[in-house]
């Protein structure tokens, strides 16, 4: 991927790096003068003269591939336990013995690629719901003021307009030091980046320098990995924590302080912090908003500092409902942050584009309405739900389902929300994973049949949303949540193609066809 290739380190040098931030020991010499040409964890990825990490995953243990790493070209082995006489280690491979090997991982990779993150703004954004439309909301501001602005994503990663898939939310530190030498090389100013609970936790950003931080939300999710909201809380929190002061460099915070959690986020922030949402708290509030299907309006009440007079904007966007309007503040929050004329700002609101499978209308022709949507947790799936009531269709129809290995203790909450905000729910398969589906279905039917008798199951997600286009009459509205962008199904260890917005085309397009023969 990369372009321009770093400053070539010996593996002496990644050794003496390493023994300065980590406790570490080389339990064998090897070759040390040998140039290192590449950092994998992943030993099909590994080729002649690279480092391999043995790092011990969910579902498997990277020490046991240290033979086929070897085999591939490593010429430096880290592990996070001794591996004794298990593998026969040839002379030249030297073999180092870190106890915390993620961040080893991390702080070669910072070093290997010459700590692109220092020559960049790095802007994160954290919270359950909102990340990947505020920072593509973010990024847009800034490249409408000329600003050549890299992102990191759960749809996709940019380096200016070239696009880049993405595999997690936030990549593995190896990964992201990748993509940010990259940014730099390409000469991007800044970089927006959703930063997960994950991530956090598991220190894939550690050694990044952040410059500014911002929190959507704070509601039910990942709680299969959490186990604890406070522990889901905690980990959001370290994003804010990692915001270090300095003299030379404006630095800041942004919060939601709508949410209950923003107290928790500002008192851990160590810069100043901006605050935004629309009670009268709020640094930049939205007050008297009006949702259409073409697009939302608001008045902008904007007051950084108690001194300040106050400024009062009218803000227009076409992107739809309650929750774009905070994502949409979050963003000029940080552009006034980042020092930007509010009135450019606004202007550039005015033409940003759609985010994939966020409130994505699919429009065909025909008399209803269709909306696709990535909610997937109980908070997400409201929001989209209220924003379709508030455009006052005549009905609304909600294709949905839940993931599996993941909480289950939203998929109840989710089957009664969408009860209770549709007139007609279809509880169908997502990801199932490696669960069986109608499993899956059963625990959110719970939910739904409590508040509702007006709902079908269809494990079938392509004849769910057949369903819900055949029930439609004309001034109805569909929304089909939990994929959006995505176009595959995880479905016991395979992945299959699919897409909602396509098939809904597809659809849609043939109950046309069948009105015109009629």
């Amino acid at each position: 991927m990369s372009q321009a290739a770093p400053n070539i380190k010996n593996m002496s040098q990644i050794i003496a790096y390493l023994g300065q931030k980590l406790l570490i020991e080389c339990l064998n010499d090897g070759c040390q003068d040998t140039m290192i040409a590449g950092i994998a964890y992943d030993s099909r990825k590994v080729k002649k003269d690279y480092v391999f990490y043995a790092m011990s995953g969910v579902k498997t243990d990277g020490h046991q591939y240290i033979p086929q790493a070897i085999a591939n070209g490593a010429v430096a082995i880290v592990v996070e336990r001794p591996i004794g006489e298990a593998f026969s280690i040839p002379a030249h491979v030297t073999v180092i013995l870190c106890r915390e090997i993620r961040l080893a991982l991390g702080h070669t990779a910072a070093y290997f690629y010459d700590f692109p993150d220092r020559f960049l703004r790095l802007i994160g954004v954290t919270g359950t719901n909102g990340k990947t439309t505020t920072t593509n909301l973010i990024k847009w501001i800034f490249e409408c003021f000329g600003q050549k602005t890299g992102l990191i994503g759960t749809i996709e990663n940019k380096v200016g307009d070239l696009v880049l898939p993405a595999s997690h939310t936030t990549p593995e530190s190896l990964e992201l030091f990748e993509l940010l030498h990259e940014m730099k090389s390409s000469a991007c100013r800044n970089v927006v980046m959703e930063v997960s609970s994950h991530g956090l936790k598991q220190g894939r950003v550690a050694q990044c320098h952040f410059d500014g931080a911002v929190f959507t939300n704070l509601t039910q999710d990942h709680l299969d990995y959490h186990l604890t909201f406070e522990d889901y809380l905690a980990s959001k929190n370290i994003l804010f924590s990692m915001v270090v002061p300095d003299e030379k460099i404006n630095r800041y915070g942004i919060v939601n302080i709508d949410d209950p959690a923003s107290r928790s986020f500002m008192d851990c922030s160590q810069v100043p912090v901006y605050t935004y949402g629309m009670n009268d708290m709020a640094m930049v509030r939205a007050v008297d908003y009006r949702i259409a299907s073409y697009g939302t309006v608001f008045r902008l009440l904007v007051k950084m500092k108690p001194e300040d007079i106050g400024i009062e904007k009218e803000v227009k966007m076409p992107l739809i409902g309650k929750f774009n309007i905070y994502n949409c503040l979050a963003a000029i929050c940080v552009g006034l942050a980042e020092g930007l004329d509010l009135d450019g700002i606004i202007v550039a609101m005015e033409k940003v584009p759609q985010v994939a499978g966020r409130f994505e209308l699919v429009d065909e022709g025909q008399d209803f309405s269709v909306v696709v949507d990535y909610a997937h947790s109980p908070d997400g799936l409201l929001n989209v739900l209220s924003s379709a009531k508030e455009l006052n269709p005549t009905r609304i129809i909600t294709v949905f389902g839940c993931g599996g290995d993941r909480d289950k203790t939203k998929r109840p909450i989710m089957g009664k929300l969408a009860g209770s905000y549709s007139d007609i729910a279809i509880i169908t398969s997502d990801n199932p994973r490696t669960e069986e589906p109608m499993d899956i279905i059963c625990q959110v039917e719970q939910g739904t049949k409590s508040v509702t008798a007006n709902y079908y199951v269809e494990e079938n997600r392509r004849k769910a949303i057949a369903l819900a286009i055949k029930l439609a009459n004309p001034g109805d509205m569909i929304v089909i949540a939990g994929k959006g962008h995505e176009n595959y199904q995880l479905v016991k260890g395979q992945v299959l193609h699919f897409d909602d917005r396509e098939t809904a085309r597809e659809l849609i397009s043939e109950r046309l066809s069948q009105e015109v023969l009629k």
